[in-house]
């Protein structure tokens, strides 16, 4: 690749050069081939990527118009655009303050230190298919388009490409109960056995709990966090972010050294709504992060389930709720899950059956005697008729064959249930 900018394409009106390649030599103003402000010119062979890194530290990731004008302009026209201030007016009020702060060498610097890596979406890590849907109709009849990342910082020894391609999300209340947590662990436990990458935020609470079930599988996990990774927040989890690390990857929009700030969890629920080919709440109260990552699943047209808890508990009413408006399928086992989320015919949940009963297999008249016999004394012929209402000829022919086959034995001039025998022996 040449030290310039590619020329780049246009989308107005206006008709392209008389050889048909279908590039123009400038965009909205910016000479093609101009190396970005931010760029040394010795590096502007990698100008894209490092416009991407640039982009990471100063605009907030999320945003239609921005992702537009990225699309549009290519990543370093737009870091340039954004330099001289021509852009949108609320894009240039949002940067410029920071547009100056951008240090794209430090912030490179500081990923290496760490074991961090940046990706884009010209390299082969990149998830493209998972973090581009497409655009989907929104139930008020608009559009919702996915705003993909700039770039993804990336922090573990999993390839993304792989820990995508079949990946559930366990999602809900950082103030969990024991419940809520036993059961997202044993959700990501199962998940994880059967060979799925368990997707989740990295908080405490049900987060954590399911990280941790499908490290405890051996499986593999991905965390996805709203802040820099060479300091992982929430700080007490960092001994389960090394594991993660080990077994799959943390993954951030955001430059190290950034802080999660509050709107930044919000912004990142969306990849952890997109990436995932169903995403399961397990607790979450009636206002929280976790539904507005239930509405993110939603407007992607993703698979939403919730598990039901008590009704007492507040840590319920969230996924109660999504249930009860019909946003949520429920579920209560991996095996709902994986019907849900799996190939069609390879992963149906197995019926649930009641508990086998010693006398599933008896006729309905032996089953109607065996009932009228007392339980702990014997009985007459007559007197077990007269209990089980049948008459006393089908007593006689029935009870022969019960004894033949263990439930019954004679005693005292009568009939009576057979006694378990004791076991020998310890």
């Amino acid at each position: 690749m040449s030290g310039r900018i590619r020329p780049v394409r246009d989308n107005s009106d206006e008709p392209g050069p008389p050889d048909g390649t279908g590039s123009v030599s400038s965009v909205d103003g910016v000479p093609a081939g101009a190396v970005p402000q931010f760029l040394p010119t010795d590096a502007a062979g990698d100008d894209d990527r490092r416009a991407r890194v640039w982009l990471s530290r100063v605009v907030e990731p999320g945003q239609r118009v921005a992702t537009e004008l990225l699309d549009r302009l290519g990543p370093a026209v737009f870091v340039d655009r954004i330099l001289a201030g021509d852009v949108p007016e609320p894009l240039r009020r949002a940067t410029e303050l920071r547009r100056q702060l951008g240090s794209v060498d430090a912030d490179l610097a500081a990923a290496d230190r760490h074991g961090i890596r940046f990706l884009t979406p010209e390299d082969g890590e990149w998830p493209g298919a998972a973090l581009h849907p497409g655009v989907v109709a929104t139930q008020v009849g608009g559009r919702t388009d996915l705003a993909p990342p700039w770039g993804l910082w990336v922090r573990g020894e999993g390839d993304l490409v792989e820990l995508f391609d079949r990946c559930v999300a366990v999602i809900g209340a950082r103030a969990a109960t024991p419940y809520g947590e036993h059961c997202a662990a044993e959700l990501a436990f199962g998940l994880a056995e059967r060979g799925w990458t368990v997707v989740s935020g990295g908080a405490y609470g049900i987060d954590g709990a399911a990280h941790r079930g499908a490290l405890a599988a051996g499986g593999r996990t991905v965390a996805f966090l709203a802040g820099g990774l060479d300091a992982p927040y929430p700080s007490g989890n960092s001994r389960l972010f090394q594991r993660i690390v080990e077994n799959g990857a943390l993954v951030s929009e955001w430059p190290p050294g950034s802080v999660p700030q509050r709107h930044r969890f919000l912004i990142r629920n969306r990849l952890i709504a997109t990436v995932a080919a169903g995403t399961v709440v397990v607790e979450a109260a009636a206002r929280s992060g976790t539904s507005n990552t239930a509405s993110q699943v939603k407007k992607l047209g993703r698979l939403l389930m919730a598990f039901p808890g008590p009704t007492t508990s507040a840590m319920s009413v969230g996924t109660h709720e999504l249930v009860r408006k019909g946003d949520a399928q429920l579920v209560t086992r991996l095996e709902d899950v994986l019907e849900v989320v799996g190939r069609v015919g390879d992963d149906l949940a197995p019926r649930r059956r009641a508990a086998p009963d010693d006398r599933d297999g008896l006729d309905p008249l032996a089953r109607q005697v065996l009932e009228g016999l007392p339980a702990r004394r014997a009985a007459t012929p007559e007197q077990i008729a007269a209990e089980a209402a049948v008459p006393v000829g089908d007593v006689l022919r029935v009870l022969p064959s019960l004894e033949l086959d263990g439930r019954v034995e004679r005693s005292d001039g009568g009939w009576r249930l057979r006694r378990p025998r004791r076991r020998s022996g310890g």
